[in-house]
């Protein structure tokens, strides 16, 4: 494949402003041509393609709009080779130049090496390396050395709307003679060596509702004489976590997985720079002194973060006024093997012992809006094992087996529904900036990860 064509691909289309997440009818419409664009780049490579109808997304305020179609593609179908599923979206996070942008969001522009533009690495240059991977197989006029199918959507940064029941119906017809399933929607954790993931966090997300009324009152009229909402929800917070991190909710790290000396030994073989990691981050100190310590507690052991209070005076100045109504809105990272629903159970409990003990007449509601499950896969399978034996090849050198302290629900989703080995292999470097300004994709990653790609089919084909 000759890097400047697939350059120029990805160029078209991050010059698509595929925003899903702000629901406006230009967007959308943009959306649709991202998915119209991206299904006739996969038919000018022989492969067949549906695009799948996915009916209106019925928005808050009563209005809806339509939901972008869902690709299913298919290239190759002998029965004697392996069948590698890859997932990718091509919406993205809204981005305007005002917001703090060096240069235009949705122009792909290239500065020492690195290609900046939103979707860059999250997630259309990872989807056009796999789309260039295949692609280069078909220039040297070589068979392909497995069967690949494609599932892209469109709305994956808006929560994947209308996509599980997709899959759920497509579980025996198109997913039926797919062996393993390929996401690359994360990172790396370093600047240079590549990784592969093998498991998210999940995220249980409370909402916690302490009212007096529905007006506010004013505070020399009412201060003093009244259980002030304000100060039940403070106190509530202040109930979950203490200063170390730790979760103080009764009963919640029942259930995570007891660490063994075996998977010590993966934290301490991955790279990490602890002084430049805090750097980048810009944080003064961590709540951990060790590598070690610090990639287990954003990987395998739970955490709780307090968002906001809805309700609350956070204007400039001074204004004396008692919140008559707040919600105080905090989420948990999960991991396995934690029960969203028993930790539902747990968190409730806490709060209504800890409320019951403060013997305030205000009303105290707990509710859980969001509950995603943690994943984690199986490193020995087939395919972590040819992705391992690709990244030697490409890179010369073993990959950081890693976790996500994210979630991609998208992954237990696929393990979950379709029955098979999900494996995360991301492309981009730990600064790409997904999400935030000045996204980018290193151009040595968008190229190495093309040729990974490839080097992944050769190998899946031995193994399988």
């Amino acid at each position: 494949m000759d890097p400047k064509l697939g350059r120029m691909t990805l160029k078209e289309w991050v010059a698509i402003e595929s925003d899903s997440v702000q629901p406006v009818p230009r967007f959308r419409q943009e959306l649709f041509r991202m998915m119209a664009v991206a299904a006739d780049t996969l038919q000018r490579l022989g492969a067949r393609v549906a695009s799948v109808d996915m009916g209106p997304q019925q928005l808050p305020d009563g209005q809806s709009l339509p939901i972008p179609p869902v690709i299913l593609a298919e290239l190759g179908s002998d029965p004697t080779k392996g069948t590698v599923c890859f997932y990718g979206h091509l919406d993205v996070q809204p981005a305007d130049r005002g917001d703090g942008w060096l240069t235009d969001p949705y122009v792909l522009t290239e500065v020492d090496g690195k290609l900046y533009g939103r979707g860059a690495t999250d997630n259309k240059g990872p989807v056009l390396a796999w789309i260039n991977a295949v692609s280069a197989f078909r220039a040297l006029e070589q068979d392909l050395p497995v069967n690949i199918k494609f599932i892209i959507e469109g709305m994956e940064e808006a929560g994947s709307v209308a996509l599980e029941e997709l899959v759920e119906k497509e579980k025996d017809r198109f997913f039926s003679g797919v062996d393993y399933i390929v996401i690359s929607d994360n990172l790396w954790i370093s600047q240079r060596k590549p990784a592969i993931t093998y498991g998210t966090r999940g995220n249980s997300y409370f909402m916690v509702e302490v009212k007096c009324r529905d007006q506010d009152f004013h505070s020399g009229t009412f201060g003093g004489i009244l259980h002030e909402p304000m100060a039940d929800l403070v106190a509530l917070l202040g109930s979950l976590v203490d200063s170390s991190g730790h979760i103080l909710v009764p009963g919640i790290y029942d259930e995570v997985v007891p660490l063994t000396e075996e998977e010590i030994n993966t934290y301490k073989a991955i790279h990490l720079d602890l002084e430049e990691y805090r750097n980048s981050s810009r944080v003064e100190k961590f709540l951990f002194d060790t590598k070690e310590e610090i990639l287990m507690h954003l990987w395998r052991y739970p955490s709780l973060s307090i968002h906001g209070i809805e309700g609350a005076f956070d204007e400039p100045g001074t204004k004396t006024v008692i919140p008559g109504r707040v919600i105080g809105k905090f989420s948990i990272r999960l991991v396995p093997h934690m029960n969203v629903s028993a930790v539902e159970k747990q968190v409730t409990r806490h709060l209504e012992d800890v409320f019951s003990k403060r013997n305030s007449s205000n009303k105290m509601v707990v509710s859980m809006t969001l509950g995603l499950h943690p994943w984690i896969a199986n490193i020995d399978d087939t395919q972590y094992l040819a992705a391992k034996r690709a990244i030697r090849t490409v890179f010369g050198t073993e990959p950081d087996m890693i976790r996500d302290g994210s979630t991609i629900p998208i992954a237990k989703m696929f393990q979950e529904i379709v029955h098979k080995s999900v494996v995360l292999i991301p492309l981009g470097a730990v600064d790409d900036g997904e999400h935030s300004q000045n996204e980018k994709i290193n151009r040595w990653n968008y190229i190495e990860g093309t040729k990974l790609f490839a080097a992944f089919f050769l190998e899946m084909a031995q193994l399988h």
